[in-house]
C-alpha cells in the first residue's frame, strides 16, 4: 500500500509568525502537517500506518533537513525503530488535551494563532475516524542528535470519509 499513498499538501504553523505579548513565549514551537491521500479501498489502520512509515514524506528529521529520500531519521528517532506498533490509539479528547497543554505551556497564545490551530489541527482531530499517537519508543530509539527537540508530539489521523491520512507533528527546536 506504500506506493498507493499520494502526498497532497503540507501546512506549517510557526509560532514565531504570531504576535505574542512576550516575544519569547513562542518557545520556538511549530506544527507540521502532511496530508496524504489514501486509496478508496484501503486496509486496516496497521497497514495504513506501515504505508505512511514507508512513504518518503515520513523521512523527515524535523530539524531543518526536510524530507530525505534516503533519510535514516524521523524526528528525534531512528527511522528503522518507528513501526506501526509504536503508535497508540488515542481518543479525540486525549489528543486534544495533549496538544492544548503543549500549545498553552507558556500561557495563552495570540487569538490568530488559536484560530489557525483550531482550523488546521483541532478541527482535523474532531473529524478523524482514528487517531494514533507515537509513544513508548524509549531512549534507545533517539538518534545521535535527536534531543534537539525538547517536546515532540506526533499524531496520525485517519479520515476515511475525506480519503486522507494526516501526519501531524507538534514540536520545538
Amino acid at each position: 500500500m506504500e506506493n498507493q499513498l499520494t502526498h497532497e499538501a503540507n501546512n506549517f504553523i510557526n509560532f514565531r509568525d504570531y504576535n505574542f505579548r512576550d516575544p519569547r513565549s513562542h518557545g520556538f514551537r511549530w506544527v507540521d502537517i502532511k496530508h496524504l491521500r489514501i486509496p478508496a479501498v484501503s486496509g486496516e489502520a496497521h497497514e495504513l500506518l506501515a504505508a505512511l512509515i514507508g512513504h518518503e514524506q515520513f523521512r523527515d528529521d524535523y530539524a531543518g533537513g526536510g524530507v530525505l529520500s534516503e533519510g535514516s531519521r524521523h524526528g528525534p528517532y531512528w527511522l528503522r525503530l518507528v513501526t506501526p506498533d509504536a503508535y497508540e490509539a488515542v481518543s479525540r479528547e486525549k489528543s486534544a488535551c495533549v496538544l492544548w497543554g503543549w500549545v498553552n505551556q507558556f500561557g495563552d497564545v495570540p487569538a490568530k494563532l488559536g484560530a489557525d490551530l483550531q482550523q488546521e489541527v483541532f478541527d482535523r482531530l474532531s473529524s478523524a475516524d482514528h487517531i494514533y499517537y507515537l509513544s513508548g519508543l524509549g531512549d534507545e530509539a533517539i538518534h545521535d542528535w535527536g534531543c534537539v527537540h525538547q517536546y515532540f508530539h506526533e499524531f496520525v489521523l485517519i479520515d476515511r470519509s475525506a480519503g486522507r491520512i494526516t501526519l501531524l507533528v507538534a514540536a520545538d527546536d
